[in-house]
Parts: C-alpha cells; structure tokens; sequence
C-alpha cells in the first residue's frame, strides 16, 4: 500500500495490467452485478438536475424505471446508486452497435451536458472505500474484464495510466503526479521502508 495525499492505494493499482476491451466484453460492466453503479452525495444531485437534459438518449424501459424508482436509489447495502432494470442494467445504459455503453456520457460527448457519468465508471476497475481519515483506494478484479487483463498486459499498460484522466478528475492533477513517482520509483520507495 501506498498513501498519496489522503487516499491509500493498492500496490494492484500500479502493478496489474489493464485497458477496457469493449469488442470483447461489450460493455457488460453496465449490465453485470448485483447494485447500480456507486455514487457520491454530489452525484445524486447532478444526475437529478441533469435528467431532463439526458432523457432522451435513454431507453423507454430506462425511464420507466426512473420514473418508478428515481435518479437515484439506495441498494440493499445502504449504498447510494444507480437505479437497475430487472436486477440487470443500469437504468442509464443504452445499446449501440451490440455494445452497452452510458447515456449520460453520450449526452456529455453530444455536448448537452457537463458531467461525463458517475465516476465510480469511469474509474473502474478502481473502487474507493471511504472511510474518516482516507479513502482507500484498491483495483476490484472482475471476470468479465478477463479481456481488459488481457489487453492491458499484452500493451503493459498499468490500471493507473489506464485510468490517469478519472484519478485526476477524482483527486487532481498534483495527486496522480505523486502516484504517477511512486509508481515509477516503488522499488526505491519499498528500499527506504
């Protein structure tokens, strides 16, 4: 473990290997599991104010759901998500080309909205556990991102440069700086322990 700034980080985060394979998994990270994706309290309010202008980039069976159960709803854990279909997909998820991607980050591309989408997605395979004093930062390994393992070694592109522009837009640009040296300096950083 490493600790950058208020976050600990798993070692996973700079030693695992991964880039999204969308060809292959088809985006099933917006499908699979049991919960919505997790969101923090500011999201909750984004993604309400925001829904008029994403409405129409989601499915009819999308809004239904939405207009039954909210922007937003909290899961059986007491965590605060996005709502699901049928115990299925993300109620903001919408199908192209065979692939499940997000409406709302269509929206942000289309240049409707500011918020890119929840960024507990965008960060992923990274999830964040908070806690009082620091979050904890650690690399969730899932089987239907086998693909993504897969690219991410054959390109040997670790999870965290993978996912420079979500850790920046979480934690700034000084703080993936300082993990960004760790990284690149471990074996030293491990030596002086």
């Amino acid at each position: 473990m490493l600790q950058i700034g208020k976050a600990i980080v798993s070692l996973d985060v700079i030693e695992k290997k991964f880039i999204c394979d969308i060809s292959k998994c088809c985006g099933a990270c917006c499908v699979e599991g049991d919960s919505g994706a997790p969101l923090d309290e500011k999201e909750k309010q984004i993604i309400e104010d925001i829904y008029p202008d994403i409405k129409e980039y989601l499915t009819e069976r999308g809004i239904e759901e939405i207009e039954k159960q909210g922007t937003t709803v909290i899961d059986s854990d007491g965590d605060l998500v996005t709502p699901i279909i049928d115990g299925k997909e993300c109620v903001y998820t919408i199908f192209e080309n065979g692939n499940a991607m997000c409406g709302i980050e269509k929206a942000f591309f289309d240049g409707k909205i500011s918020y890119r989408k929840p960024i507990s997605c965008q960060l992923y395979p990274i999830r964040i556990d908070k806690y009082a004093e620091f979050d904890a930062v650690n690399y969730n390994k899932w089987d239907i991102c086998k693909p993504a393992r897969e690219l991410g070694f054959k390109n040997g592109t670790p999870v965290y440069k993978f996912l420079k522009e979500p850790l920046i837009r979480k934690y700034g640009e000084d703080w993936y700086n300082e993990l960004e040296y760790a990284a690149e300096n471990i074996g030293e950083i491990m030596k002086m322990r």
